[in-house]
This record gives C-alpha cells, structure tokens and sequence, in this order.
C-alpha cells in the first residue's frame, strides 16, 4: 500500500490526538488506561452498540467490560443478485473507559458487496456475478472528547480487514472520526466521517462515506432514528456515488442486551433498491 493512501488515514488519527490534546490539556496517548487524568471511572449506564446505524456511537465498551454485536443484512441490489451479509460480529472489549480493542468476523453472498453495515465494500457488483467472500475485522476505538458546552463527544475508529475466504486477498483498512451531542430532550445527533481502501480486481482506489443521523427516545426502552449516508470511491476507473436514506429503531430488553432494525432506500441509480438489517447487542 502506498504512502498516499495511507494520508488520509493517518491524517484522521492526528486531528484525533489534537482533539484530545485540546479538550484535556494532553494528547490521547497519555490518557490513562483506567479513564482521562483526574477522572473517576465512569458507570456503566445502558448499552449503547455501533450497529444501531450506520453511524456508530461516539461511546466506547467501558472499563472492564465485552459487548457482542451481530446482525444480518439483506440489500437488494439494482442490476445484480441481491447480497446477504451475515453475522456481522464485533466484540469490543474495554480496556479503560476511553478505550476498546474490537474483533469481527463477516461473511457476504451476492452480486455485490455490503455497503450498508459500515464495513468497507469488498466489491461494488458489476458484473452480475454471484460471488462469496468473508473477512477478518480487528482494530480498536478510542475516545477523543467528553461532550461540554459546544465541544462534542467524538471517537475515533481505526480497524483492518483481512480476507478469510473468496477471491480477494487484499488487506484494507477504514479510520473513522464521529461526533455528536446529546440535546437537552436527551435526543442524539451524530455525525461520521470514514475513510477506508478498497480494490476490485487491478484497481486500488479510496471510498469516503460521511453520515449524519438523529436518535430520539420513545419511553425508557424505545429508540427511533433517522439517518442519512453516502458511499463515494475516490480513485476507481468506474468512479461510484451512492446516497441512502435509512430509518431505524432498536429496544433495549435491559440495561446490558438490545434489539433493532433498520431498513434503508437508495436515492441514486447506482445505489441498491433497498436494505434491511436486524441485529442485537449484548454486554457482560
């Protein structure tokens, strides 16, 4: 991999440290593992997962603590066989309040791959097609900011994605920065930034994919959202630009286990027809 596609990626993780460095006086790697410098460690609260949208949550695991993330995704593609992705599993484990080592697992079927679960898409699906891959997801997020006044919560994702099986042998990466506040009617609204690499046969090329969504508590278990994401490839012979419109819902069942859905739109030709996902997370 060259040293420039690897600029945007290491420039996200230097607008992380300066973040850190501005909101507490130091940078994020003289955070202490037990939580930020002359903090208690945080409680635990309720579980709050990545899956819920395709933006993730700006929180991490917590000090000590596992949470097991799995969905399936069916995304009915426009001009090629419809794609099923499944298990989509994470497991975050917390090291500190601040910081999470994660490790996953996907499989995919389809005439294209699965943009819609915020991994990297393994194959934007041209030629019709039915192929099978699976992949290897490791990395670690950290927090950047608490939220206070106008400074936002924000996180900072950086993960690889080594193939296990399928055609492609390439190893990619995504770094992902999300920031957002939680409002006084205790409604969120985040917002994501993702850079990842991607390759289809001979051609490397960058995908950027920024997201904005807005959840809003209904009663003490339910969660509404609404969302919008974009998937742009940066570098491909066949440039792609897909837009999707996709609301959403979870519940949680307690303060450790929950449950959602989430479907989707495209809104261009050349994103898919439409999504579904359903999935649940669990912490211990």
């Amino acid at each position: 991999m060259s040293m420039l596609a690897l600029r945007p990626f290491l420039s996200l993780l230097i607008v992380a440290i300066v973040l850190g460095s501005s909101a507490r006086g130091q940078g994020i790697l003289g955070f202490p593992f037990g939580g930020f410098e002359g903090e208690e460690s945080e409680e635990a609260g309720e579980i709050e997962t990545d899956r819920d949208s395709f933006t993730p949550a700006t929180t991490t695991a917590g000090s000590g603590l596992t949470i097991f993330e799995a969905a399936y995704s069916f995304i009915d593609n426009r001009s090629v066989p419809e794609t099923h992705s499944y298990p989509e599993f994470v497991a975050r484990r917390g090291i500190g309040d601040w910081f999470e080592l994660r490790l996953g697992w996907n499989y995919e079927v389809g005439g294209a791959g699965s943009p819609v679960s915020g991994n990297v898409p393994s194959d934007f699906g041209e030629d019709g097609e039915l192929e099978r891959a699976s992949r290897l997801l490791y990395g670690f997020k950290a927090r950047v900011t608490k939220q206070g006044e106008w400074l936002p919560e924000s996180a900072v994702i950086l993960q690889g994605f080594t193939p296990t099986s399928g055609e492609s042998n390439d190893t990619d990466m995504s770094a992902t920065y999300v920031w957002g506040w939680t409002l006084p009617c205790e409604a969120v609204c985040d917002s994501a930034i993702r850079y990842s690499t991607s390759s289809q046969e001979e051609d490397d090329f960058n995908v950027w994919a920024p997201s904005t969504v807005v959840k809003i508590p209904v009663g003490e278990s339910w969660k509404v959202h609404a969302e919008y994401f974009g998937i742009f490839s940066q570098g491909r012979e066949d440039e792609t630009t897909q837009h999707f419109f996709s609301p959403g819902a979870h519940y949680l069942i307690n303060p450790n286990l929950e449950v959602g859905v989430r479907v989707g739109w495209g809104l261009n030709d050349e994103a898919p027809n439409f999504f579904s996902n359903a999935g649940f997370g669990w912490r211990y």
